[in-house]
């Protein structure tokens, strides 16, 4: 058995109101090598995941009822494994690990980084380095850089590359956070991170603390952690980014400042940012302007975003993008065939920020001419809009995108939204909405409803969703005539705390049947209350008109797990909503 283990996590996920009893995981952090094992402990009462999914699956790994973990045999792209406690008392509280899966365990050299430390040195731990850009020059394929706790006020730039046998780790020394601090640093070539991965395979950085970039200068732009130009295997596991900000000159007119908490460029062809994870990462309070908390943009394929606690920032959560012409060649210029799972994204909004000034325009999750992406289990809140798919570029669309299994909360606008914001813009092609719950959005009743359907829509399906409107009681908002049939819906429920109100091709519908009659869709939809027995975790009671309603579009549609891991099909036929009972 060979794995190397860190620290314990402790996760509380904040709900307003909700007690912060807290789950307890340890190691938090591992590697393991295929088909080796792992044993994790939590707080008592607790159900396993690996990857969202109960108890794991062949492909990632199993977890046995006592915390074991067997690695597949086989790796997985990316490689590597998220491993969950969720309390069985209440689902809302989890703790989560990250696994890097490994071929063969690490033969390299551990070096060591100290505040204390001398560039001297030799990087052994009696006499370590005093940068991590000095152990980043040393460090070869196999090595690992341990790096103690303190501040480090420097620009990390990792410029030599692993092996798929023999990856390179910089971490902060078990027990302890080493914090990059930005504090005074300039911004390289002006667009630059902290921690840059320029061109480089196979490198895992993990546990570190960035904060404290900033410019006020809008040809600048300060990145937290920045991926660019193109690489394979890399793995960004278990940060907290805070603090970095831009305080640009700006206004509605011309969104002119920018700054990421982290952002991943793909800017070569053909050769991708490739097989990139980004898992247990907290990124949070941050001032991005007109810029994204969390992106992927350009030349971007078979990523995982997953895991991450993502909050109290003044623009778009996590995105992914394309036609930004970020990739050199524009066949190659799309984030693609990746998924984005069991992320929670909360209090985002763009109110107050002054690229926007007061508009309700950040996304929780916002996929902007991405494809073939898998949108699953996420936990979205108190967000303007919570998912949207959509494209920015006139002729461009985001396609053959799946949103599933996620709910969607308390948003200041529309609760899942696709099409292009205008009728110049792009739109959503191909698409697939199905088994999420959403409840009580456009709380500031911007008028864009639950679910909204704006410009440019085609060819999407819509089936197998809860859609519960607040007061203003605008469940369905097709606004505009720019398509005839803009998606097709069907096996979704609805309800509305207020009369409800269906806006189908810029006709307005206050009876629920004439909408039907009026739109060909949603034969199989009922309007009842769909008997949540939490206005957070969004579940339903077993007599819900939910349960059993549903139509199965087949797993590769509907996933195999719902929003808390249990399997997606049980009992006569699937449940519409998120969870199945």
């Amino acid at each position: 058995m060979r794995y190397i283990v860190r620290a314990a996590l402790l996760v509380s996920l904040l709900m307003p109101g909700a007690a912060r009893a807290a789950v307890t995981i340890s190691p938090a952090y591992a590697q393991v090598v295929a088909g080796q094992t792992l044993q994790l402990t939590a707080t008592p009462g607790v159900i396993w995941q690996v990857d969202n999914a109960n108890g794991g699956a062949t492909a990632t790994g199993r977890i046995s009822k006592t915390g074991l973990y067997t690695a597949p045999s086989k790796l997985p792209k990316p490689a590597i494994a998220t491993i969950t406690a969720i309390s069985r008392t209440d689902p809302s509280q989890s703790a989560t690990a990250t696994v890097t899966l490994l071929a063969q365990a690490p033969t390299g050299h551990t070096y060591y980084v100290s505040t204390s430390g001398s560039d001297g040195g030799d990087g052994s731990s009696g006499s370590p380095w005093r940068t991590i850009q000095h152990a980043e020059t040393i460090a070869a394929a196999g090595d690992t850089v341990l790096v103690h706790g303190g501040v480090y006020n420097e620009h990390v730039t990792l410029s030599t590359s692993g092996t798929a046998n023999g990856t390179i780790t910089f971490e902060s020394a078990p027990g302890e956070t080493a914090v990059v601090d930005g504090t005074g640093l300039d911004i390289p070539q002006n667009m630059w991170g902290l921690f840059t991965f320029d061109s480089v395979s196979y490198v895992i950085v993990q546990g570190f603390e960035i904060r404290n970039y900033t410019t006020a200068s809008v040809k600048n732009v300060p990145i937290g952690v920045f991926v660019v130009g193109a690489g394979v295997g890399d793995q960004v596991v278990n940060y907290y980014i805070h603090d970095i900000t831009t305080t640009a000159p700006a206004n509605p007119t011309n969104c002119a400042s920018d700054a990421f908490g982290m952002t991943v460029y793909g800017t070569q062809a053909p050769d991708a940012i490739d097989g990139l994870a980004v898992s247990g990462n907290e990124i949070a309070n941050n001032l991005t302007g007109c810029s994204e908390t969390l992106s992927l943009d350009g030349n971007v394929t078979n990523f995982a975003v997953v895991s991450n606690l993502v909050h109290d920032d003044n623009n778009i959560g996590i995105g992914a993008i394309g036609f930004e012409r970020v990739s050199k060649d524009p066949a190659y210029d799309q984030a693609r065939d990746g998924v984005i799972r069991g992320n929670t994204v909360y209090n985002i909004t763009s109110f107050g920020n002054p690229d926007y000034g007061n508009q309700y325009a950040a996304d929780g999750i916002y996929v902007d001419g991405g494809t073939n992406i898998v949108i699953d289990q996420n936990r979205i809140h108190n967000v303007d809009l919570g998912i949207e798919l959509a494209s920015e570029h006139r002729g461009k669309t985001s396609s053959f995108i799946i949103a599933r299994n996620n709910i969607v909360y308390d948003g200041n606008s529309a609760g899942i939204s696709i099409g292009g914001y205008a009728a110049s813009k792009g739109g959503t092609d191909h698409c697939t909405v199905v088994g999420n719950t959403t409840y009580n959005n456009d709380t500031q009743q911007t008028g864009s409803g639950e679910f909204q359907i704006q410009f440019n829509a085609t060819n999407n399906v819509v089936d197998n969703n809860i859609f519960y409107a607040g007061t203003q009681g605008l469940v369905v908002n097709d606004f505009t005539t720019s398509t005839p049939t803009p998606a097709a819906l069907d096996y979704n429920l609805y309800f509305s705390s207020g009369s409800p109100v269906f806006d189908w091709q810029k006709h307005r519908y206050t009876s629920y049947s004439a909408y039907q009659t009026a739109s060909g869709n949603d034969t199989h939809s009922p309007y009842a209350d769909p008997q949540f027995t939490s206005t957070t975790n969004l579940d339903v009671a077993g007599a819900s008109p939910a349960v059993n309603a549903g139509t199965n579009l087949g797993a590769a549609i509907v996933g195999l797990r719902d929003f808390i891991g249990a399997k997606r099909v049980l009992g006569a036929n699937i449940d519409i909503g998120a969870y199945e009972h």
